[in-house]
């Protein structure tokens, strides 16, 4: 009998330790107690149709998290500190939307997994052959782009602000540079370092140019109305390579990506993830899609005819202040 409590006595103190070393693991994370920090490099129509197509692809999807955005205002130093605040708060799994957000979240994570929505180029921002990050690229023809406002405009002479501490930035304006010296076409840039600086950079080239490209740059794109308000006092014809935010400008003529679906697609590449699907397996999923968006109303104010295969070839068409619905 003495044995048998003995050995009773015993079983119960294993039985116990082993709740107690249970209860003082740390449990798997649940899709209910999920915490998914969002930085994004500042607000624009594009960055924030991202956003919400990541939430939208995710939610239809049965993933249930609790999201944290947090937003740079265009400042990379503001970047850093997101992306240490999200460690202090231990996110579970960190989105970068624009190259320099993503940069400071893969400086600062390397045991959780960043996904990055729409870096122009993955590579130079040294977001490749990282383990646990992986994501999505927008970038666009260049190339393709300049023969547009070419055949459109003849120009000989394009205008480009562009922002000199943003990556994306400045690959975008270097390969512009490249394609115009291969057409002999010549490029004016202009740098800024914030958005309140857009207007005055465009008004110091606006006189020598005979139209302005606009590239995926956010800190531009974020003061497009700006860009606009300068190239149509002046009458120089505004490209743009983002369709979501030419909408109410005075934009001629856009071809870009549709950034919801682009944040359906990152949605996507953290569906995966939170799957078990390794980020270095993912790597970079790139965006092919290039829609056209024209606006007939600043044609017909400019004086130019856009010929009949680019109009049908358009998504989006704006003539008489409203999209015609084709």
């Amino acid at each position: 009998m003495k044995k048998l409590i003995v050995f009773i006595t015993i079983s119960l103190i294993i039985a116990a330790s082993f709740t107690v070393l249970s209860a003082n693991a740390t449990p798997e994370k649940s899709d209910e107690n999920l915490q998914i920090g969002i930085s994004k490099l500042i607000s624009h129509p594009a960055l924030d149709a991202i956003e919400k197509g990541i939430k939208d692809y995710l939610n239809e999807n049965g993933v249930v998290a609790a999201y944290e955005t947090q937003t740079a205002n265009g400042e990379i130093s503001t970047a850093s500190s997101i992306a240490q605040l999200f460690k202090t708060k231990g996110k579970d799994l960190v989105v970068g939307i624009a190259t320099p957000t993503a940069q400071a979240l893969a400086n600062v994570f390397t045991d959780i997994p960043v996904v990055f929505a729409t870096v122009t180029d993955p590579e130079a921002a040294g977001l490749m052959g990282i383990e646990n990050v992986a994501g999505t690229s927008d970038m666009v023809p260049v190339k393709e782009q300049l023969n547009l406002i070419d055949r459109i405009t003849g120009a000989k002479s394009i205008g480009m602000v562009y922002t000199s501490a943003e990556s994306n930035g400045i690959t975008l304006m270097e390969t512009m540079r490249k394609a115009c010296e291969e057409k002999g076409i010549e490029l004016v840039t202009a740098s800024v370092s914030n958005s309140a600086e857009v207007m005055m950079a465009a008004q110091s080239i606006i006189d020598r140019v005979d139209a302005m490209y606009v590239s995926t740059d956010n800190t531009v794109i974020s003061a497009i109305a700006s860009l606009s308000e300068v190239c149509s006092s002046n009458n120089v014809p505004l490209f743009s390579s983002d369709t979501t935010s030419s909408f109410g400008t005075e934009v001629l003529v856009a071809g870009g990506f549709d950034y919801y679906q682009s944040g359906r697609l990152t949605g996507e590449i953290i569906k995966r993830v939170l799957d078990r699907e390794k980020p270095e397996d993912i790597g970079t999923v790139y965006l092919d899609k290039l829609e056209i968006y024209i606006n007939l109303d600043v044609a017909e104010k400019l004086g130019i005819s856009i010929p009949d295969d680019i109009l049908t070839d358009a998504v989006y068409i704006i003539e008489n202040g409203s999209e015609i619905t084709k």
